[in-house]
């Protein structure tokens, strides 16, 4: 009972992630938004990371190439794309999008890693594919090859296919998970520091937006992290997995208490999304509840 309130609390906060930065977004760049959230979060995780699993730092330095590129793909790029997509479209629509992203990982797992994807996995991805279109679309399914979608939906969607890019990357890797985390923030914290700085970045003279960025340092990037991984000591990552879809429910609940209006083509492609991801991701639950946990499988915002 307890591993699943921290997988719920987990995916509300990642959840938060969406709505505060969009909002954060407005005043913030991408580029500042990203530096300042890692730069506050990643001693703090450092701390959490040594206290929690004691990891053998030159063991974990020793792969650093990797981490960096893991880094360059999640932790960086993954965030950078969702805040410019924010910048464009709605919190909403942008985690509608972002629930087809098991299904991404299907197709790329199957396209890189040779994975068998079978008649279940081809019927879910089209069903994803459809429902992702009539999200970009807004119900206008025939408009998709002579209309300008929104950059921002089009931006989501560059954002799923690398943090499927970052999943399967970091497949296998020996490195505890909140260490990596931290490793990786810490990463991404270095790397944009010149460009932010060159930037002329300042922590925002608004205190709202300067609440925001505390928010989304604090609970999305260290609180999801420490209570997912906290869950999977307990409850497999198959079975895990499938609260990662509460993201997507969350941020729509949120929005539309907040005022958002959610339009019919977003939510009929939303249940479509949904659908599809079931058809191709999910497995009896007798045979989740067999898969062992592995410290490649986390996720997080």
């Amino acid at each position: 009972m307890k591993a699943t309130i921290a997988l719920v609390v987990a995916t509300l906060l990642w959840a938060g992630n969406y709505i505060v930065g969009g909002i954060a977004v407005q005043t913030l760049s991408p580029v500042e938004l990203t530096w300042l959230r890692w730069l506050l979060a990643s001693i703090p995780l450092l701390i959490l990371a040594q206290v929690v699993e004691r990891p053998n730092w030159a063991q974990v330095l020793r792969r650093w190439p990797r981490l960096l590129l893991l880094a360059a793909l999640g932790v960086g790029g993954y965030n950078l794309l969702l805040y410019t997509a924010l910048q464009y479209t709605t919190p909403q629509s942008a985690s509608l999008i972002n629930a087809a992203n098991p299904a991404m990982m299907v197709v790329l797992a199957a396209v890189l890693l040779r994975e068998r994807i079978g008649w279940r996995g081809v019927v879910g991805l089209g069903l994803g594919l459809v429902g992702v279109v009539l999200i970009i679309t807004d119900g206008a399914l025939a408009s998709v090859f002579t209309r300008t979608p929104n950059a921002g939906d089009v931006l989501m969607v560059g954002a799923i296919v690398v943090w499927s890019l970052y999943t399967i990357v970091g497949r296998g890797l020996s490195v505890p998970p909140i260490t990596a985390t931290a490793v990786q923030g810490t990463f991404v914290a270095a790397l944009l520091a010149p460009v932010a700085l060159l930037g002329g970045v300042r922590w925002p003279a608004d205190a709202a937006i300067g609440w925001a960025v505390i928010f989304i340092a604090i609970f999305p990037s260290i609180g999801s992290y420490v209570l997912w991984n906290a869950a999977l000591k307990s409850i497999s990552p198959g079975r895990a997995g499938l609260f990662l879809n509460l993201i997507t429910v969350f941020t729509v609940i949120i929005a539309v208490v907040l005022g958002a209006q959610l339009t019919t083509p977003q939510l009929v492609g939303g249940v479509i999304v949904f659908a599809g991801v079931a058809l191709s991701t999910l497995h009896p639950a007798r045979a989740l509840a067999s898969q062992p946990v592995r410290d490649d499988a986390t996720h997080g915002r």
